[in-house]
């Protein structure tokens, strides 16, 4: 019961989130079935139109069966921007894996988000492709993947209509554990417009986790993004640094 209250209180809002969303970071390692998840309250300083300081937490779920693998976020921010009023932001995300080789899964995602920072109202996607599991070592694990999207988006600049393209999804991740209380997960996503490659997105995120004490951990977190076009006003690079204490369950 106690844990139970623990996760709800958690799952206030109090969240942070980023144009794109780093799914490896959802990926809880476990070998067991059924439920899993993990959440976290951190501190962040953040820079993008503006400076700003937020406090957030996130939270997720996953279910494992056999070859079956499904993750949920969901995830809302209130964040101060120079001294004044707050804005917010959320993002909804699910996604099926289906391992039909011991080195191959196939992908199936959808996410929903808006950001009044960047000023996107919407953006809608939906994707498919394969993921490759690279090394066999516990000590330390590289994944890539190679999707395809749909992307819906409507930005509040004024000028931008609203898209409607196909891209590409691709990551490349790897996770080190150079001990059992210390773990490293770095993912860097590449999305072009299929028609227009010169219309992409850059996304590289670094966490750091090392565990206290039973279920819970310190995680630190780097995130750097380049938007080649964004919407008016809003500048091409931003980057997040969170730091805070994580908790996670099976």
């Amino acid at each position: 019961m106690n844990k139970l209250i623990f996760f709800l209180f958690l799952t206030l809002p109090f969240t942070i989130n980023s144009q794109i969303l780093n799914a490896e970071s959802l990926r809880k390692v476990t070998d067991t079935s059924g439920w899993s998840g993990a959440a976290s309250v951190n501190f962040a300083l953040k820079r993008n139109a503006n400076d700003f300081f937020t406090i957030s937490s996130n939270i997720h779920l996953q279910y494992k069966m056999n070859k079956h693998l499904v993750l949920f976020k969901n995830d809302i921010a209130f964040q101060k921007i120079e001294g004044n009023k707050f804005e917010n932001s959320g993002i909804q995300h699910i996604r099926y894996n289906y391992r039909f080789h011991p080195k191959i899964a196939w992908e199936v995602f959808g996410q929903a988000q808006y950001n009044k920072v960047t000023l996107i109202d919407f953006r809608g996607l939906l994707g498919i492709g394969p993921r490759f599991k690279l090394t066999n070592s516990e000590k330390y694990k590289l994944y890539l993947g190679t999707l395809i999207m749909y992307e819906h988006e409507e930005v509040a600049d004024g000028i931008t209509p609203i898209q409607r393209d196909f891209r590409g999804s691709s990551y490349f991740s790897f996770s080190l554990y150079p001990s059992d209380r210390i773990s490293i997960v770095s993912t860097t996503y590449y999305q072009p417009r299929l028609d227009a490659f010169s219309d992409f997105r850059i996304s590289s995120q670094s966490s750091l986790l090392i565990d206290l004490f039973k279920n819970f951990a310190f995680k630190t977190t780097y995130t750097f993004i380049y938007d080649a076009l964004p919407a008016v006003g809003i500048p091409n690079s931003q980057y997040d640094f969170t730091s805070g204490v994580a908790y996670t369950f099976d």
